[in-house]
């Protein structure tokens, strides 16, 4: 039995317990109201909740909402309901902000595309938790309202235009922390190939592997088109289910422009798999820069065309590939197809580009979770390479013009570059990018799912 005022967390619930906890027990407790005083002669039983119990409150509070909706999740928002669908629960932000008292934060989708992030204020023990505060807190990944803290240290919500550089995403002092990368290797039936990303050190980030524990026979790679380090593992039967761990030491720096070598530059006019070369792409790229003299004017007017034609919509079919062509076609997606529409476009127009991947920390709290990978770009102009991020800053348009020509220190990069080329290599020819773990199984290839985990050392 717990303590009479004790309440407790499962280790996913962790991440938000620091600054976001503390942003969302300001709201709770106004939409919650104090809690009662006890006595010593009459305490009060708090149960034990886990993030399992807060997911399961509100996997059934939407279930009982989508049937008295017909079918959909009713939202109202700016005098209109909003018909939703559910896409995905955060795991990782689940989260009890004090006795009875819980958080869960979920992606929703309208029938054409839009998404929308929406927080939700429970309140109850396990097996009868009520939700008290429905809010929509993003719009197609574009926040509504950010957590500012205030002089007496209690947290409010920020209109996005007035929120800092660091409440949207961005740090710009040197940045160090742990980072997790974990995996599962999935079930095997014959024999398996793997190939994982080994985060190296650079100008801009200082990495050390702590430790690396992975099944099967093992084998370090080097990419010979990128330099990238790639570990390879051969699996049996016997290693279906183990889990897939490397535990990274990282300091990391903001990157601003920075020199590089013309000769090597030419080579990231070459056209990708996924980024070919295209007459499209130079008659949307000719008509974009009309008039922009020097190839940063050039690289800007691109930027801003992505910007103004492509919409962060995780929908249909296709999408998530860095595929060019799809991105040109149908102009919506993620930040790899975000950044291989602008590669593309950038070439098209005689200035050389290329990818990187990894992940984005989060800047308002120090561990916990992270959302999956996420990729920029960089341009080549005025003898120095000139880092980009489109789709976040489609997402925050306070930042820009930060983005355009930045990335913040708080990025950890596991691998750069498209067509990666490795020996052994999969079957299927060389490899798109590399972010999550890559399996090849009776010569077909598929990724698997990852957990990221990160806590500051600063």
């Amino acid at each position: 039995m717990s303590h009479p005022t004790s309440y407790k967390h499962s280790r996913s619930s962790l991440p938000v317990w620091g600054v976001m906890a503390a942003a969302l027990l300001f709201l709770s407790l106004s939409a919650f109201g104090q809690a009662e005083s006890t006595t010593a002669t009459e305490p009060v039983v708090i149960p034990d909740v886990v993030t399992g119990d807060i997911q399961a409150g509100i996997e059934k509070h939407i279930e009982e909402q989508v049937i008295q909706g017909n079918g959909a999740f009713v939202v109202p928002y700016e005098g209109e309901e909003l018909r939703l669908k559910l896409v995905r629960i955060h795991v990782e932000y689940l989260a009890t902000l004090g006795p009875q008292n819980h958080f869960a934060c979920v992606d929703m989708a309208t029938d054409d595309g839009e998404f929308y992030d929406v927080d939700f204020f429970m309140k109850g023990e396990p097996g009868s938790m009520s939700v008290t505060n429905t809010t929509v807190h993003k719009i197609n990944g574009r926040p509504v309202y950010v957590w500012k803290q205030l002089t007496d240290k209690s947290w409010v919500r920020a209109p996005v235009d007035d929120a800092s550089d660091e409440l949207l995403g961005v740090r710009n002092e040197p940045d160090a922390f742990e980072f997790e990368y974990r995996s599962t290797v999935p079930e095997i039936q014959t024999t398996a190939r793997m190939w994982l990303p080994l985060a190296q050190s650079d100008a801009f980030q200082t990495v050390e592997i702590k430790s690396i524990s992975v099944p099967g026979k093992q084998q370090k790679l080097t990419d010979s088109a990128h330099g990238n380090q790639v570990l390879f593992l051969e699996l049996g039967p016997e290693d279906s289910g183990k889990p897939l761990e490397i535990v990274y030491q990282v300091k990391r720096l903001e990157v601003g422009a920075y020199e590089g070598d013309p000769v090597e530059a030419q080579r990231h006019l070459a056209p990708e798999r996924k980024v070919p070369s295209d007459e499209n792409f130079k008659e949307i790229a000719t008509k974009a820069i009309a008039g922009r003299e020097g190839d940063l004017m050039r690289a800007r007017a691109l930027y801003d065309h992505v910007i103004d034609t492509m919409a962060y919509q995780k929908c249909g079919t296709g999408w998530g590939q860095g595929d060019a062509l799809r991105a040109c076609d149908s102009p919506s997606g993620n930040c790899t197809d975000f950044h291989s529409y602008f590669i593309a476009l950038a070439r098209a127009a005689g200035i050389p580009a290329r990818f990187a991947i990894g992940a984005a920390l989060p800047s308002s709290r120090d561990e916990g979770g992270v959302d999956g990978y996420h990729c920029w770009a960089e341009f080549y102009a005025d003898g120095k390479w000139w880092p980009l991020d489109i789709s976040e800053g489609d997402k925050f348009t306070a930042l820009s013009m930060y983005y355009f020509g930045h990335a913040p220190a708080n990025r950890f990069e596991f691998s750069r570059g498209r067509d990666l080329m490795v020996e052994p290599g999969p079957a299927s020819g060389p490899i798109n990018f590399l972010a999550y773990p890559l399996v090849e199984m009776d010569g077909k290839t598929s990724t698997t799912k990852v957990s990221f985990r990160f806590k500051r050392t600063t």
